[in-house]
């Protein structure tokens, strides 16, 4: 219980892990609120509002803090370069292209928060839209990447003779099965904040897209985990 209580506590003393918490709690508010809401026998309907309500406020929240986030993504663009260090030229290009979208994707955002906060005189929605598909684009390109490291980890697991490292290869395989799979769902909410028209564009109930999110996040708490497991181990 208590390494439950301080490893919680690690993640709230930091950015990043407080970011995935705040997510977390985002989604699934969202998705119990949307659940509830859709109930007509009226049993929990006031519950429901409020787990929606509660879930828009730590979606602000996250909008707000990822003001910051700009300097920090120019600093992992500027380090990453042209991926001079990577051995596969498909993985290299499709890693540039991901960090130009979303090195673009901040200001969009900004813009349109400061627009929807009155802050300057400009419509809203076209940043939006701009930066939902500038997100989508990132998420798109994380999956071919991970495809990618799929086929090449693959490779590597057929010629592969020593047991150790023919496990750390499966790990790593998993790990790029679980971000295809937080790709994938939040590109699928990714498309129905984009205007209606495209594909499946607003055609989601309000559970669905919090159902989407937290299997996202879920995915990334997996992760987490295993790889602190990992470094444990290898300690």
């Amino acid at each position: 219980m208590q390494d439950s209580v301080d490893c919680l506590v690690r993640e709230l003393e930091s950015y990043r892990g407080r970011d995935r918490i705040i997510r977390t709690l985002c989604y699934g508010s969202q998705f119990v609120g949307g659940i509830l809401s859709c109930k007509t026998d009226g049993s929990s309907p006031n519950l429901g509002k409020s787990l929606l309500l509660l879930s828009a406020q730590l979606s602000h929240c996250r909008t707000v803090l990822r003001l910051f986030d700009d300097l920090s993504m120019l600093a992992y663009t500027h380090s990453y370069g042209f991926g001079a260090k990577e051995k596969d030229r498909a993985v290299r290009w499709i890693s540039v292209l991901e960090n130009v979208a979303d090195q673009l994707y901040y200001p969009c955002e900004h813009v349109a928060w400061a627009a929807d906060a009155h802050l300057i005189q400009a419509k809203s929605d076209p940043w939006w839209h701009l930066s939902t598909a500038l997100w989508g684009t990132s998420l798109l390109l994380g999956i071919l990447r991970s495809l990618r490291l799929l086929l090449l980890l693959r490779r590597k697991r057929r010629c592969e003779r020593d047991g150790s490292r023919d496990r750390e290869l499966r790990r790593r395989m998993q790990s790029e099965l679980l971000s295809i799979v937080g790709f994938m769902a939040d590109l699928s909410n990714a498309v129905h904040w984009m205007p209606h028209g495209f594909l499946w564009a607003g055609r989601f109930p309000t559970w669905m897209v919090g159902l989407m999110g937290t299997i996202s996040s879920v995915t990334m708490w997996i992760k987490m985990n295993a790889e602190d497991h990992n470094q444990s181990c290898s300690v």
